[in-house]
């Protein structure tokens, strides 16, 4: 099973490279867009025998090193899948 980790700042909290991405892609005509929250992903194979236990996993490995919770959320997708490719509903942080 593969799990699919986004992290990315919180609503509150200032977002200096999302910013300057909204600022580059309306200097070059992308006028229609409203925000950018610039965050980092993670693509992480899992050998576990339930979803339930992957769920669990994940939501672990978040809280503990892939997201800083003062200044972060994080939400995550599993599934079967290839690099790439988004099948499953997984769950938010």
């Amino acid at each position: 099973m593969r799990a699919k980790v986004t992290v990315y700042p919180r609503q509150e909290v200032l977002d200096p490279q999302g910013r300057a991405v909204h600022q580059a892609l309306e200097r070059i005509g992308f006028a229609t867009v409203e925000d950018v929250r610039v965050g980092r992903s993670f693509d992480i194979h899992l050998d576990v025998e339930s979803q339930d236990e992957a769920n669990d996993l994940v939501h672990r490995m978040c809280r503990k090193l892939l997201c800083n919770q003062v200044v972060e959320d994080y939400e995550f997708e599993l599934g079967e899948f290839e690099r790439g490719e988004l099948d499953l509903a997984g769950a938010d942080g």
